[in-house]
């Protein structure tokens, strides 16, 4: 089964996404219509210490979330920077710190039956405070917890970015050692 993008037609565009109609030709001849939301693309990082990992609790009024447990994330908006890049900034608006190490852990589609949207998730160790300034419409608290509640958090956590990097974390942290 394979398919090809046969035309595109916008439909709207804001600041954050844009909403497009795709058609598609199947290799039997098929024509579909989707509706895409157009997404640059985000970042999150898994921030810890050995010690304990970091979260920010954001307001999220769009599914109704008073204090909704994320990885510090952002999208990537600013021209030319990398996933990586933008990952290092957003590690230091958000939680004011920076790392000395980064790995990249995955590259994940948010949802892909509507959205083009990746998440870039890295790992981010060697922590130590940068003075990189917070945004001012930002509205998160940091969330510094101890790596001996990571099952706990997982088990309350609702938000799939966040659940893709503790889970890394906690099956990173239980193999077994050659």
């Amino acid at each position: 089964m394979s398919f090809e993008r046969i035309g595109s037609e916008e439909a709207w565009s804001g600041k954050v996404v844009s909403a497009r109609v795709d058609r598609f030709r199947f290799d039997d001849g098929e024509e579909v219509e989707r509706e895409v939301v157009g997404h640059p693309g985000s970042v999150a990082i898994l921030a810890h210490d050995g010690e304990s990992f970091y979260l920010v609790a954001h307001a999220r009024e769009v599914v109704g979330e008073q204090e909704l447990l994320e990885l510090p994330a952002g999208k990537l908006d600013e021209e030319g920077e990398s996933p990586l890049d933008a990952g290092k900034r957003e590690l230091a608006e958000e939680i004011g710190i920076a790392a000395r190490e980064w790995r990249h852990l995955t590259t994940a589609y948010a949802s892909p039956g509507f959205t083009d949207e990746q998440i870039h998730i890295y790992l981010a160790t060697g922590l130590h405070e940068s003075d990189a300034e917070r945004d001012e419409h930002e509205r998160l608290e940091i969330r510094k917890l101890p790596l001996t509640e990571l099952a706990a958090t997982i088990h309350a956590c609702h938000d799939a970015k966040t659940l893709i990097g503790l889970l890394w974390l906690q099956a990173e942290r239980s193999a077994p050692t050659a």
